[in-house]
């Protein structure tokens, strides 16, 4: 079990856990998820570490079809600028490394933004915690359990 695996139990919401076999070679995790989950790209979403206006780091759930634009990702953080956090504070802050980052059961709970395009599906998939390791579930009970606002915040 991962800690997001553990949070979405703890929280007694329904989800599923989908397993596929990772290529240590290939660099799009999220793209290799939903090729090997056999899912559209638009419902299989990446987790991305922000730092706003160069000191606090936030989330940001996208589709792994999309851009993250970081335009819109500081206007729905209520901050001035955005770039993509350093990689070593992200898996500092979230405790899992790069390509195997959830939004769920980070160990720091940071602001959270989700693509308003995943409510158009009853499901959407995030990375459970690892590489290789995906989980479903309703983009509502996501935006519940992080407490999480929903945004344009694609380009």
């Amino acid at each position: 079990m991962t800690p997001a695996i553990d949070m979405a139990k703890k929280h007694k919401i329904d989800f599923k856990v989908h397993e596929y076999q990772h290529d240590a070679s290939n660099e799009s995790y999220g793209l290799e998820a939903a090729q090997k989950l056999a899912l559209p790209a638009e419902q299989v979403f990446k987790t991305l570490v922000v730092s706003l206006d160069n000191q606090t780091l936030a989330v940001a759930v996208v589709p792994v079809s999309s851009m993250l634009s970081m335009k819109l990702m500081a206007k729905a953080a209520g901050a001035k600028k955005a770039h993509m956090a350093e990689a070593a504070a992200v898996e500092r802050s979230s405790g899992y490394v790069l390509g195997g980052v959830s939004p769920l059961g980070q160990k720091r709970r940071l602001a959270t933004v989700i693509d308003a395009s995943a409510q158009q599906f009853e499901h959407i998939y995030v990375s459970a915690g690892k590489r290789g390791l995906d989980i479903s579930l309703n983009p509502d009970d996501l935006q519940r359990l992080l407490n999480a606002t929903f945004a344009d915040i694609c380009a």
